[in-house]
C-alpha cells in the first residue's frame, strides 16, 4: 500500500493528503485537518445508512427475482406485477403537485436551451476542450465532417478545398436565413455588411443588386466589434444562443467571400458535465488525485495542458471571456466558456483513498467533499475566471435507486455545506433518471430534491442495463436495438419530461436527453437529434466540441420554451407502460441472430474493457463490429455485459458459444488496433490477459453483479493490471 497519513480517525493516502493540504485548501478558508476531521464525522454518521441503503437494494431486487422464479413460464399479469411492486416498497405513491424552489441558477441552466458535453476530467486535454466548446467554429465543424458530403469535388484534401469550401458557406447561409434572417433576400445574396445609425446602430447588408437590406428582426443585432474604423465581427442572438459573423476580407477565407465573411461561430456547448465517474477509470488514490486535480485546475482556472498542432506544441488553457459593443454603444461580456458541472460517482462506489477504522469510506462522501472544496475557489473569485455567476456548485448525481437514495444525497450536501461553510443548497444536484426505482418514483425523487434541484435527464443504455437487471428472471430481452422500439422506453422518455414540466423545471432547471453515440456520423446526428428538442428537451448530450457546434444549429431552429409549454397540457405518459419489460414474447430467436447480437456486444465488451484495464481510459471511442466508431463509456459495458447474462440465463445460447464468440472477437479487436503501437494484443494469450479474464467475467458473472454493474470487476482487474505493471519496472 502507499505511503498514508493519519489524520484523526482516517487514515489517508499521502498523495491525496498533500493535493489537498497544498493545492485545494489554500484560499478557501478551510483548514485541511478541518476538511478531514469534517469528513471523519460525515462517514460515520451517513455511513452506515449508505449501507443500509445498499443492502435495499438487494432486498428488493431479491423479491423481484423471487416473484419471477415463481412465476416462471407464465405471462406477467399488469396489475397483479403493479401491486406486487407498490407492496414491496419499489413503487412509491405519487405526491401531491408541487413546484420545485431551486434559487441561484446560472441561466445557461435556467433558462437557456443548448447542447451539453460530458467529458473525463481526468484528461486534462479533453477537460478543456469541452469547457472551451462554448464557441465553436461553425465552418470547420461543416468542413471536417459528413454533414458536408464528399461528391463532385467537395472532398476534404490535404489542403483547402475551395469547392468544398463553398459549400460550407452556402450551408452556413441557410441557417443564418432561419435563425436571423434578412428583411429582403438572403444570406447568399450578401456583397457587404456595415453599420449604420448614429447612437443606436444597426446592420445593414448590401446585396449583390445594389440594394441594401436589415435584419427582418432587428432585436436581433447583439453587439459588434469593430477596429480600426473596420467591422470585424457582428453578434447576432436568437433563442437566447448567439452567433458570431466574423469578417476579414484579407483572410484566406474572408479573401473568397463577397462580404468577407472569414467565419461563423456559434455558441455551442452552453454546459459541459465534468465526469469523476463513468467516463473515467479512477481505481485508487493515484488516480482520484488526478481526477481531483485537474477539476481544482478548472476552477481556479490554472489548469494547462500541451497539444500538438500543425507541428508546434501550444499551451491550452480556459478561454477568456468575450466583450462586445452593444446597439446602444454599451458593452456586453458574454461568457468565453461552458458552464461547468461536476458528476460525482454513486453510492455503491468505495475507495480505499480514505478509509476510516480500516475500512473503506464510500467514494461518493469523498466525492462531495473534495469538488465542493475545489468548487469554492470559482465562489470566492480566486481564479483566472468564472464558472458560477450565481453562486453555485452543480453536481450531478447518477446510479440513484429511488426516493430515499435521492433524499440521502441531498442530506450529504446539506452536510458538505455545512462542514465548508457554505450557505445551504449552495450545492445543486442533477439526478440522473437511469435507474427503473427512481424512474417510476421520478415525481417523489424531485420533490425530495425540490431546492436543489437543477437536472432530470435520460439516457438509454444504462436505463436498459438496470431495466434487464430488475426483470433478469422474467425471461429473455429482445435484442439490443429491438428494445429500442418497445412501448416502455417510449414511455419511459416522455414520462420524464412530463415529470420535468409538471414539477416546474422549465425556468429553472433543465430536462436533458442522452448521448449521441457516434461522434463520426454527424450527418445522421443533424437528422435526427433535433427530435430531442421536439420531446421536450432543452439540452442533449454530444459526443465532441465539433458535434455540439452543429446540435446547436437544432435550438435555433426549435423554440423548445414554447415546445415546453405546447406539452405540459398534454397526457402524462403512464407508468404501467414502464413496467412492461422488452422480452421476447414468442422465444423465436434464429440461430444467425442469436450469433450477430453476441458478436456486437462482445467485440463492444472487449474493445472498451481492453483500454480501460490496460490503459486506465474510461471513455473511448470504439469500432464496434461493423468498423462504426462509437463513444462508449461503463453505461455502454452494463447493457452489453447484462443482455448477454439474460441470454445466457434463458438458454438462448450457451456458454461455450458466447466463450468461442469472445475468443473471435478478441482477434478482430486486436487487428481493429493494431495500428496503435502501445496496444496489447489480448489473442496472443488468451489465459493469461487480464483485459479478456475482466470482458469474460462481466458476462460469466453478470447475474451475481449488484444492479448489473460493471465497476466491482473493472476495478478488480484495473488494479490486478496496475500491480503487474508495478512489479514489471521493478524488475
Amino acid at each position: 500500500m502507499a505511503d498514508r497519513v493519519q489524520v484523526g480517525g482516517l487514515s489517508i493516502a499521502a498523495e491525496l493528503d498533500a493535493l489537498v493540504r497544498n493545492e485545494i485548501a489554500p484560499g478557501t478558508g478551510v483548514d485541511a485537518d478541518g476538511f478531514w476531521a469534517a469528513l471523519e464525522v460525515i462517514v460515520a454518521d451517513l455511513g452506515p445508512e449508505n449501507r443500509e441503503l445498499l443492502a435495499a437494494r438487494d432486498h428488493i431486487q431479491e423479491q423481484i427475482d423471487q416473484w419471477h422464479l415463481d412465476r416462471a413460464g407464465q405471462a406477467i399479469e399488469a396489475a397483479e406485477y403493479h401491486a406486487f411492486l407498490a407492496e414491496i416498497g419499489y413503487l412509491e405513491e405519487e405526491p401531491p403537485d408541487f413546484e420545485i424552489t431551486t434559487v441561484n441558477v446560472d441561466p445557461e441552466i435556467a433558462t437557456m436551451a443548448g447542447p451539453q458535453l460530458v467529458v473525463p476530467v481526468d484528461n486534462a486535454r479533453y477537460a478543456l476542450n469541452a469547457a472551451n466548446a462554448r464557441w465553436v467554429s461553425l465552418y470547420n465543424a461543416l468542413y471536417g465532417t459528413d454533414v458536408i458530403p464528399e461528391e463532385e469535388g467537395a472532398e476534404k484534401t490535404a489542403g483547402y478545398n475551395s469547392r468544398r469550401g463553398a459549400l460550407v458557406v452556402a450551408r452556413t447561409n441557410v441557417f443564418l436565413d432561419a435563425a436571423a434572417g434578412l428583411a429582403d433576400g438572403k444570406y447568399d445574396d450578401i456583397v457587404a455588411i456595415r453599420l449604420a445609425g448614429g447612437d443606436t446602430r444597426e446592420l445593414r447588408f448590401t446585396l449583390q443588386d445594389g440594394g441594401e437590406t436589415g435584419l427582418a428582426d432587428p432585436s436581433r443585432f447583439a453587439g459588434y466589434i469593430e477596429a480600426d474604423g473596420r467591422l470585424q465581427s457582428v453578434l447576432l442572438v436568437n433563442n437566447r444562443l448567439h452567433i458570431d459573423i466574423q469578417i476579414d476580407p484579407d483572410h484566406p477565407i474572408g479573401e473568397a467571400h463577397p462580404a468577407g465573411i472569414r467565419d461563423v461561430v456559434v455558441e455551442a456547448a452552453i454546459t459541459t458535465i465534468q465526469d469523476c465517474e463513468d467516463s473515467v477509470a479512477a481505481v485508487d488514490a493515484e488516480d482520484k488525485v488526478r481526477v481531483y486535480g485537474n477539476w481544482c485546475g478548472i476552477m481556479k482556472g490554472t489548469l494547462e495542458t500541451q497539444v500538438e498542432k500543425d507541428g508546434k506544441t501550444i499551451a491550452r488553457r480556459l478561454n477568456p471571456d468575450r466583450s462586445y459593443i452593444t446597439p446602444d454603444s454599451g458593452t456586453l461580456a458574454l461568457p468565453g466558456r461552458s458552464l461547468l458541472l461536476v458528476r460525482n460517482v454513486g453510492i455503491h462506489m468505495y475507495t480505499d483513498a480514505v478509509t476510516a477504522g480500516g475500512e473503506e469510506i464510500p467514494e461518493g462522501f469523498l466525492d462531495a467533499m473534495v469538488t465542493s472544496l475545489a468548487a469554492m475557489h470559482d465562489l470566492k473569485g480566486n481564479g483566472h475566471h468564472t464558472n458560477s455567476r450565481t453562486g453555485s456548485v452543480y453536481i450531478v448525481k447518477p446510479k440513484q435507486h429511488g426516493v430515499r437514495e435521492v433524499e440521502a444525497t441531498v442530506e450529504l450536501f446539506g452536510r458538505v455545506e455545512a462542514a465548508l461553510g457554505l450557505p445551504l443548497n449552495t450545492l445543486k444536484i442533477g439526478i440522473m433518471d437511469e435507474e427503473r426505482r427512481t424512474t417510476v418514483n421520478l415525481k417523489k425523487a424531485v420533490r425530495m430534491a425540490s431546492g436543489r434541484v437543477v437536472f432530470i435527464n435520460t439516457g438509454f443504455l444504462d436505463r436498459s442495463g438496470d431495466e434487464i437487471r430488475t426483470s433478469m428472471y422474467a425471461g429473455p430481452f429482445l435484442p439490443k436495438e429491438q428494445m429500442k422500439q418497445e412501448n416502455w422506453i417510449f414511455a419511459y422518455e416522455d414520462r420524464n419530461v412530463d415529470v420535468g414540466i409538471k414539477c416546474g423545471l422549465p425556468g429553472k432547471a433543465q430536462i436533458g436527453k442522452g448521448m449521441w453515440p457516434k461522434p463520426d456520423e454527424l450527418k445522421e446526428m443533424m437528422e435526427s437529434k433535433g427530435d430531442h428538442l421536439r420531446a421536450g428537451a432543452n439540452c442533449a448530450w454530444v459526443p465532441s466540441p465539433i458535434a455540439a457546434s452543429l446540435h446547436a444549429m437544432h435550438y435555433h431552429l426549435i423554440d423548445v420554451k414554447k415546445i415546453q409549454q405546447e406539452l405540459a397540457s398534454r397526457k402524462q405518459a403512464k407508468i404501467r407502460d414502464m413496467l412492461i419489460a422488452p422480452l421476447e414474447k414468442t422465444v423465436s430467436f434464429d440461430n444467425a441472430s442469436i450469433q450477430s447480437e453476441l458478436n456486437n456486444n462482445i467485440q463492444s465488451i472487449l474493445g472498451y474493457v481492453v483500454r480501460w484495464i490496460n490503459d486506465g481510459i474510461g471513455c473511448s471511442k470504439i469500432q464496434d463490429f461493423n468498423d462504426v466508431g462509437l463513444m462508449e463509456d461503463r453505461a455502454t459495458l452494463r447493457i452489453s455485459s447484462q443482455h448477454i447474462a439474460n441470454w445466457l440465463l434463458h438458454g438462448v445460447c450457451t456458454e461455450n458459444q458466447v466463450l468461442e464468440t469472445f475468443k473471435k472477437m478478441a482477434t478482430i479487436v486486436d487487428a481493429q488496433n493494431s495500428d496503435d503501437p502501445g496496444y496489447k494484443p489480448m489473442s496472443q494469450d488468451l489465459e493469461n490477459d487480464i483485459a479478456f479474464k475482466a470482458s469474460c467475467e462481466l458476462v460469466f458473472q453478470g447475474v451475481t453483479q449488484p444492479n448489473g454493474y460493471t465497476e466491482p470487476l473493472l476495478h478488480h482487474y484495473r488494479l490486478k493490471k496496475k500491480r503487474q505493471e508495478l512489479h514489471s519496472a521493478k524488475h
